[in-house]
């Protein structure tokens, strides 16, 4: 019989030679699932992978030499080499490691919104940073979907429950209604007697009139009590968590997602007691305000701040934005419903926000920004029990 040779063992990747370290490399481009691109600290374009050729509908060798920032859209475009400057210079990072939702641009110029994440390499005195990109249009037009189909479904539930409270007042009504009815003909028919007893009956009539006709408006207020009081499910969040949801959610179909958006919370203000779900669509209000009052401006921003109060049990949250600010006229009328800056407004959203926070034990108000642009400021109740990690 012949021997087979025995293949001789694998060799450790940290003692691969140069050329081995290509082919592998190379494979690694051919085979990556995600969008694969390196630069270097300039933003030139150095590898492209076989995925981010299908992406951006460039091939490897039109791009390759080429300046990053021509897969970017807006004001990612604009600013990428600040940002690569800002970070050689001081160190900080803004995304490196941390990853975040923005708009890319393809070849032929549409634009999708993709999840961003970059690493960083440092050889010798060079640094090369390598980004994963994942095309998450599929995924929020399936959140689209999902959402209108929920809006319908929440569209007929009110529908239905209008139906049942209309039934049910129908039928508490019914009865007052139709005995101040009774009493009031009875009234009528006995005006006319001149005899006295009849009188006092006729007083007596006129009076359970009266008395029944009060009891269909105590109907009426506890059913407004009721429906204005609303349902709060407060449970302990992470209230971190919460405003990086409602930031990637504000930014689902919008023209002007591009704004950065910065969250900062206090680690002593991240355990609250709320209705995840009821707050989220407050903050989310409040940054598609902000996105569209700034609509046009070149330097726009918005940052969102936690911070525990030192009395009270309640934790503040800040959404500010650096656009045109309110007039003193708009803040005193801001949360009354109707009120709207916005040509195509219901002026009901931030009234909505204002009925969400104070079911939640909270206030909200509006104040301007010395340097420019507006706050608006909510409060939350603290959960001071320890939420799992």
């Amino acid at each position: 019989m012949t021997d087979i040779p025995a293949k001789p063992p694998a060799v450790p990747l940290d003692q691969l030679d140069g050329p081995a370290h290509q082919l592998h490399f190379e494979s690694i481009l051919d085979s990556v699932p995600d969008a694969m691109v390196v630069t270097d600290e300039a933003g030139i374009i150095l590898a492209f992978s076989r995925a981010a050729e299908s992406l951006f509908g460039y091939t490897a060798d039109e791009i390759i030499g080429q300046a990053v920032n021509r897969l970017m859209a807006g004001r990612d475009r604009m600013n990428h080499d600040t940002y690569i400057g800002n970070y050689m210079r001081t160190g900080h990072r803004q995304i490196i490691g941390k990853g975040r939702v923005v708009i890319a641009a393809r070849a032929d110029g549409t634009l999708f919104p993709v999840d961003l994440k970059i690493g960083e390499a440092r050889i010798g005195d060079y640094c090369l940073f390598t980004a994963f990109i994942r095309d998450l249009s599929e995924q929020q037009n399936a959140e689209r979907r999902m959402q209108a189909m929920q809006s319908e479904l929440a569209h007929f539930s009110r529908l239905s429950a209008v139906g049942t409270m209309a039934s049910a007042l129908a039928h508490e009504l019914n009865q007052p209604l139709t005995a101040v009815a009774n009493y009031l003909e009875a009234s009528r028919d006995l005006l006319d007697s001149p005899d006295p007893e009849i009188r006092e009956v006729l007083r007596g009539a006129l009076s359970e009139a009266a008395t029944q006709a009060v009891r269909a408006g105590e109907i009426v207020r506890k059913l407004r009590s009721y429906v204005s009081r609303g349902e709060v499910d407060a449970r302990p969040v992470r209230l971190t968590a919460l405003l990086s949801d409602a930031v990637a959610l504000s930014k689902v179909a919008r023209e002007r997602a591009d704004i950065p958006v910065t969250v900062t919370v206090d680690p002593q203000a991240d355990r609250v007691l709320a209705d995840p779900i009821q707050v989220q669509q407050v903050v989310i209000n409040l940054i598609r305000n902000a996105m569209d009052a700034m609509a046009g401006q070149s330097n726009a921003r918005i940052d969102i701040r936690a911070a525990r109060m030192e009395a009270g049990g309640l934790v503040e949250v800040e959404v500010c934005d650096n656009g045109p600010g309110l007039s003193a006229e708009m803040r005193d009328s801001l949360f009354k419903p109707f009120a709207t800056t916005k040509a195509q407004g219901m002026g009901l959203g931030l009234s909505i926000c204002q009925t969400i926070v104070e079911a939640h034990g909270g206030t909200i108000r509006a104040v301007p920004k010395t340097s420019g642009g507006t706050c608006f400021r909510f409060t939350l109740r603290e959960d001071k029990d320890k939420l799992p990690t």
